[in-house]
């Protein structure tokens, strides 16, 4: 017999095991719990002095427990699998996908099950070199800019905090989960309400993937640039700066939200765009110690670091808001660009570093850099980017200090936290680098953050500069088939369709499972 549980609470300094819990309330004994799965649990820390975890577990429970039904808070449960459609896919042409991040993998691991034997094409390098090119970037400065933070296997993500959250409700998100943990992620990100996976893991998963994926016929093209598009009546095909070309009728353009040599090649051979809002602000830091007593009070020993998540919205119309925010992580140099600076949160899987961060972002709407064209979002990024390095010209970021910050003065000297920015900061009057509604939002932003926060304007945090990529300013039109011109699916971050790790994964796997429908429609199977 199985059994759901809801909301079981347990006080957070409580050191006995769930099992036992669970038998002391349900009357039972422990060995007729034969199976024990968490499928939620949460943080319920509105009451400092007394915060609780909150479980929702599923029990296995021997025959004899049927009496536990008469408890009000038990129900009996029914397995409810997702059983995915892997149909067998054969086509004159196999599918291509261009980009090897969250929507390529899901994109690829779905249709390399359906036996499509995908192409994927992948500007940077494997994980295992790419690492070696990040890291060459962060000790000596030299950027690769088709390998680094934003470009190779795995894609952006890999080097943030793999953060799984969404706010998107859809049965999928525990089929992406579950293959997650196949691939070498831990159980807990199954239940967690914050689910995170951390860099360190994301690096081995993604590896594992790609080694499964091989040997089920998919084929990799690391370090091969997808630069010239051809359209027939027939098929498409992906031209690539190693001379090697793809004819395909399924062209999956999973291209981050960096790719913008692509995005103008694309736009230049008719692919229809049109400017979208995005985002633009600094990185806050403060010491983990300070973010974990500031929501959790004393019980913050018995707790992981801890998260937070704020917006609020101004008389000036404008909002700001925290994003992507990094317990026990690093303030990352994430740009693609030479002489250019771009900030990033990133976390491992312990979050155990000093300093906890997290974006502060601005809403930046087209109206603010729409000139003539749906890729003026694109010069708007690259331009503050490029007004981030100016200030040091050594790509050493520009900070400040929150008490500096709000009384429009820059800071003589770092106080109590140590920035994590690899190649250092430089203090400067952040005005420099922002445009005057994003610094003046800020200013009257960040005050007001803190009395949903109190003490997140402390004065020793760390403002660094600049964050600017959290999504793309452009999105690819693509009809309710996930279509833009014939044969091309655009998907994920980069074509303006998701916002982070899951959905981005979302977007690619129902692209797959639209084309694997599509085809089995225009071949006559069912």
């Amino acid at each position: 017999m199985k059994v759901k549980i809801n909301n079981i609470k347990v006080p957070c300094s409580n050191t006995t095991s769930l099992k036992s819990i669970l038998s002391h309330q349900l009357r039972i004994k422990e060995e007729d719990i034969i199976e024990l799965i968490i499928s939620s649990k949460s943080i319920d820390a509105r009451k400092k002095n007394n915060i609780v975890i909150i479980y929702s577990v599923i029990l296995k429970l021997s025959d004899k427990c049927s009496h536990v039904l008469k408890n009000k808070n038990v129900i009996k449960y029914n397995d409810n699998i997702i059983r995915m459609p892997y149909t067998n896919f054969n086509d004159e042409y196999r599918p291509v996908i261009v980009g090897f991040g969250p929507a390529g993998i899901f994109a690829a691991l779905y249709l390399t099950r359906c036996n499509a034997k995908p192409i994927i094409i992948e500007r940077g390098s494997k994980i295992e070199e790419r690492v070696n090119e990040v890291n060459d970037f962060l000790i000596n400065r030299k950027l690769n800019p088709n390998s680094n933070i934003q470009f190779g296997e795995g894609g952006a993500g890999t080097f943030s905090d793999g953060k799984l959250t969404t706010n998107a409700n859809d049965p999928l998100i525990s089929y992406i989960l579950n293959e997650f943990v196949r691939y070498g992620a831990k159980e807990n990100i199954k239940y967690d309400s914050l689910p995170h996976i951390g860099t360190d893991f994301l690096r081995k998963i993604i590896k594992n993937m790609r080694t499964d994926m091989e040997l089920r016929g998919a084929e990799f093209h690391f370090n091969t640039v997808f630069n010239a598009l051809e359209q027939n009546d027939d098929y498409v095909i992906a031209k690539c700066s190693n001379g090697m070309e793809f004819k395909t009728r399924h062209l999956l353009l999973g291209l981050g939200h960096s790719a913008r040599d692509t995005l103008k090649m694309l736009y230049s051979n008719g692919v229809a765009m049109e400017p979208k809002s995005f985002s633009m602000g600094v990185r806050i830091e403060h010491k983990r110690d300070f973010i974990n007593y500031m929501q959790y009070g004393e019980s913050a020993k018995y707790l992981e670091a801890a998260s937070y998540k704020c917006a609020v919205h101004l008389d000036n119309g404008r909002s700001l808001y925290t994003f992507c925010m990094c317990p026990g992580g690093e303030v990352m140099a994430s740009t693609s660009d030479n002489n250019s600076i771009v900030t990033n949160g990133m976390s491992y899987n312990k979050r155990d570093k000093d300093n906890s961060n997290a974006a502060l972002l601005v809403n930046v709407d087209p109206d603010d850099y729409y000139i003539n064209s749906p890729l003026d979002g694109l010069d708007y990024q690259e331009k503050y980017e490029r007004k981030a390095f100016d200030i040091s010209k050594d790509y050493r970021a520009p900070a400040n200090l929150v008490k500096e910050f709000l009384n429009g003065e820059v800071a003589k000297e770092i106080r109590g936290v140590i920035p994590s920015y690899p190649h250092g900061i430089v203090l400067a009057d952040l005005k420099e680098c922002l445009p005057n509604y994003v610094y003046e939002t800020l200013r009257s932003g960040l005050p007001l953050m803190a009395k949903k926060l109190p003490g997140f304007d402390q004065d020793d945090a760390i403002l660094t500069a600049i964050e600017s990529r959290s999504s793309s300013p452009v999105r690819i039109i693509r009809d309710e088939n996930g279509i833009t011109n014939r044969y091309i699916y655009p998907i994920g971050e980069g074509a303006g369709y998701a916002g982070g790790i899951m959905t981005a994964a979302l977007d690619g796997l129902k692209c797959a499972l639209k084309i694997t429908k599509d085809f089995n429609r225009i071949s006559g199977k069912k």
